[in-house]
């Protein structure tokens, strides 16, 4: 049977990943489906520097704007989603382009996904109480007494992640780790080809640049004002996951009286690095990448790519 192929166009954050979907959409009768787990959010469009309305009729993606930020999207619910767009693009016979910087959900749709307990709201807020009184980093080392592996893998910051993991800890009784090494079968199609790039960035003072100076945008372009906007949502709190997104968070704190809005952007800036250095970690171990080199014209090197992806598929 012929393969289907598929294209991920993966990278850290502010790496050009959305540019370089484009020209590839310039070029081919291609399907984008994005994989942010940030873009999901109806309403959150400056802090995820979200492609702005113009360029998305232009260039339509796929699962941009799909829920409210009261609402929780987990990686299951991205593979169901994405297999049914990359599904619906073959049968149009459109190339079928995966565009962000979510990991997670890469590797849930390309690798499988570990059985874990669902989300326990009364749990969580357990966890967030524990955490105003005795704070994130004294739960990471808690989390370091059950499962060393995975408070190694964990930021003592990334509340998030320590918030999950000590969720399934008392949830299932057994760590992440032991979870992660028991993964199910892939969700992609037994027949897809996928080919994988990564936007590479080794200088990371000028990666640094660049999330400084688009955070910087995202202020001109009226991020406090965003999450102004979101705060009058009476069902929406600082404990959602969508209001944990690196950014939004920040800001959300300089709202609530705890920091000034310079400390907000500056706090929102160096989170945002983290975020990058912590993708970086994963792409590194994810196999059969293709690197692209910003300062060596990518675009071309991409369309190259797919072309002989495209080629070995028929």
């Amino acid at each position: 049977m012929t393969s289907k192929p598929v294209i991920c166009v993966m990278g850290a954050t502010a790496t050009g990943k959305t540019e370089l979907g484009l020209a590839i959409a310039d070029a081919l009768p291609v399907d984008l489906i994005s994989v942010d787990s940030a873009l999901v959010y109806r309403g959150m469009d400056i802090g995820t520097a979200k492609p702005d309305a113009a360029t998305r009729r232009a260039y339509p993606h796929a699962l941009i704007d799909c829920c409210e930020p009261e609402d929780t999207y987990s990686a299951a619910r991205f593979v169901d989603d994405a297999r049914q767009q990359v599904e619906a693009a073959h049968a149009a016979g459109r190339l079928p382009v995966l565009v962000g910087g979510t990991h997670l959900y890469y590797r849930a749709l390309l690798h499988g996904l570990s059985e874990l307990p669902s989300a326990d709201a009364q749990l969580r807020q357990r966890l967030v109480e524990r955490a105003a009184t005795l704070g994130w980093a004294a739960l990471h080392a808690e989390l370091a007494e059950h499962d060393a592996a995975s408070a190694e893998r964990i930021h003592p910051n990334d509340a998030q992640r320590i918030q999950r993991a000590l969720e399934i800890i008392e949830l299932s009784g057994r760590p992440p780790s032991e979870h992660f090494a028991q993964v199910v079968a892939p969700a992609r199609d037994g027949h897809w080809t996928v080919l994988s790039m990564a936007i590479a960035d080794d200088d990371r003072a000028a990666l640094h640049a660049r999330i400084e100076r688009r955070f910087d945008q995202m202020m001109s372009d009226g991020f406090v004002e965003e999450v102004e906007r979101l705060r009058l949502r009476t069902a929406l709190s600082a404990d959602h996951s969508s209001m944990r997104s690196v950014g939004y968070r920040q800001i959300w704190r300089h709202l609530d009286g705890d920091c000034s809005l310079a400390d907000a952007v500056e706090a929102g800036k160096a989170a945002t690095r983290q975020l990058a250095r912590r993708q970086w970690t994963w792409l590194r171990k994810e196999p059969g990448l293709h690197w692209l080199r910003l300062d060596e014209a990518p675009t071309q090197r991409a369309l190259a790519l797919v072309e002989q992806h495209l080629l070995s598929s028929q």
